[in-house]
Protein backbone atom coordinates (compact mmCIF):
# COMPACT_ATOMS: atom_id res chain seq x y z
CA UNK A 1 0.00 0.00 0.00
CA UNK A 2 1.43 3.75 -1.13
CA UNK A 3 0.39 6.38 0.96
CA UNK A 4 -1.22 9.38 -0.38
CA UNK A 5 -0.71 12.78 0.91
CA UNK A 6 -4.11 14.94 0.93
CA UNK A 7 -4.27 18.55 3.07
CA UNK A 8 -7.33 19.51 4.60
CA UNK A 9 -8.94 22.46 6.27
CA UNK A 10 -11.03 22.07 9.13
CA UNK A 11 -13.14 24.13 10.88
CA UNK A 12 -12.10 25.13 14.48
CA UNK A 13 -14.79 23.36 15.90
CA UNK A 14 -13.92 19.87 14.28
CA UNK A 15 -10.10 20.74 15.30
CA UNK A 16 -11.36 21.24 18.75
CA UNK A 17 -13.40 18.01 18.63
CA UNK A 18 -10.49 16.00 17.40
CA UNK A 19 -7.82 17.12 19.26
CA UNK A 20 -10.36 16.48 22.38
CA UNK A 21 -10.93 13.14 20.74
CA UNK A 22 -6.94 12.03 19.92
CA UNK A 23 -6.19 13.25 23.63
CA UNK A 24 -8.81 11.30 25.04
CA UNK A 25 -6.92 8.05 23.26
CA UNK A 26 -4.09 8.70 23.46
CA UNK A 27 -2.47 9.59 20.03
CA UNK A 28 -1.60 12.01 17.98
CA UNK A 29 -3.73 14.49 16.23
CA UNK A 30 -2.77 13.23 13.03
CA UNK A 31 -3.41 9.75 14.16
CA UNK A 32 -7.17 10.56 15.28
CA UNK A 33 -7.64 12.28 11.89
CA UNK A 34 -6.60 9.22 9.93
CA UNK A 35 -8.72 6.73 12.04
CA UNK A 36 -11.60 9.19 11.65
CA UNK A 37 -11.30 9.10 8.04
CA UNK A 38 -11.08 5.39 7.64
CA UNK A 39 -13.90 4.80 10.09
CA UNK A 40 -15.87 7.81 7.83
CA UNK A 41 -15.41 6.13 5.03
CA UNK A 42 -15.93 2.61 6.33
CA UNK A 43 -19.51 3.50 7.70
CA UNK A 44 -20.32 5.74 4.34
CA UNK A 45 -19.16 2.46 2.00
CA UNK A 46 -21.61 -0.04 4.67
CA UNK A 47 -24.19 2.27 6.37
CA UNK A 48 -25.92 0.52 8.89
CA UNK A 49 -29.64 -1.29 7.39
CA UNK A 50 -32.30 0.41 9.83
CA UNK A 51 -33.25 -2.34 12.31
CA UNK A 52 -36.56 -3.26 13.46
CA UNK A 53 -36.63 -1.79 16.87
CA UNK A 54 -36.03 1.76 15.16
CA UNK A 55 -39.11 1.19 13.49
CA UNK A 56 -40.94 0.24 16.76
CA UNK A 57 -39.73 2.98 18.44
CA UNK A 58 -40.45 5.32 15.81
CA UNK A 59 -43.92 3.94 15.94
CA UNK A 60 -44.17 4.16 19.25
CA UNK A 61 -43.15 7.67 19.64
CA UNK A 62 -45.48 8.75 17.12
CA UNK A 63 -48.33 7.08 19.57
CA UNK A 64 -47.00 8.94 22.18
CA UNK A 65 -47.14 11.97 20.30
CA UNK A 66 -50.38 11.75 19.45
CA UNK A 67 -51.98 11.08 23.46
CA UNK A 68 -50.05 13.86 24.89
CA UNK A 69 -52.14 16.32 21.98
CA UNK A 70 -55.12 14.43 23.44
CA UNK A 71 -54.17 15.25 27.07
CA UNK A 72 -53.00 19.03 25.95
CA UNK A 73 -56.70 19.14 24.69
CA UNK A 74 -58.15 17.97 27.82
CA UNK A 75 -56.36 19.92 29.90
CA UNK A 76 -57.13 23.42 28.11
CA UNK A 77 -60.77 22.56 28.56
CA UNK A 78 -60.61 21.36 32.17
CA UNK A 79 -58.77 24.60 32.50
CA UNK A 80 -61.26 26.59 30.49
CA UNK A 81 -64.20 25.20 32.70
CA UNK A 82 -62.56 25.43 36.06
CA UNK A 83 -62.47 29.37 34.84
CA UNK A 84 -65.98 29.65 33.80
CA UNK A 85 -66.68 27.25 37.36
CA UNK A 86 -64.84 29.76 39.36
CA UNK A 87 -65.82 33.33 37.16
CA UNK A 88 -69.58 31.83 37.76
CA UNK A 89 -69.33 31.42 41.32
CA UNK A 90 -67.81 34.77 42.08
CA UNK A 91 -70.40 36.38 40.61
CA UNK A 92 -72.78 34.33 42.45
CA UNK A 93 -70.98 34.92 45.86
CA UNK A 94 -70.97 38.44 45.11
CA UNK A 95 -75.13 38.52 44.62
CA UNK A 96 -74.36 41.07 41.21
CA UNK A 97 -76.67 40.38 38.44
CA UNK A 98 -74.27 40.21 35.95
CA UNK A 99 -75.08 39.47 32.27
CA UNK A 100 -73.85 36.20 30.49
CA UNK A 101 -72.40 38.68 28.09
CA UNK A 102 -70.16 39.90 30.94
CA UNK A 103 -69.66 36.45 32.63
CA UNK A 104 -67.91 34.86 29.38
CA UNK A 105 -65.74 37.87 29.04
CA UNK A 106 -64.22 37.28 32.18
CA UNK A 107 -64.08 34.16 31.75
CA UNK A 108 -62.37 34.34 28.76
CA UNK A 109 -60.21 36.91 30.29
CA UNK A 110 -59.09 34.51 33.30
CA UNK A 111 -58.26 31.83 30.92
CA UNK A 112 -55.91 33.93 28.94
CA UNK A 113 -54.11 34.86 31.74
CA UNK A 114 -53.98 31.50 33.10
CA UNK A 115 -52.76 30.44 29.49
CA UNK A 116 -50.19 33.07 29.43
CA UNK A 117 -49.24 32.40 33.16
CA UNK A 118 -48.53 28.83 31.92
CA UNK A 119 -46.78 29.83 29.53
CA UNK A 120 -43.90 32.03 31.49
CA UNK A 121 -43.50 29.10 33.23
CA UNK A 122 -42.21 27.40 30.13
CA UNK A 123 -39.35 30.05 29.70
Amino acid sequence: MKPIHHSIRLPVSHDKALRTLAERHGISVYAMLQRSVKTGIATLANPPAPSIDTREIVAELASVSTRIVDVERMLDRALFTACAAYCYARSAAQATRKSDEVITAEINAAYDRQRRLSQEGRK
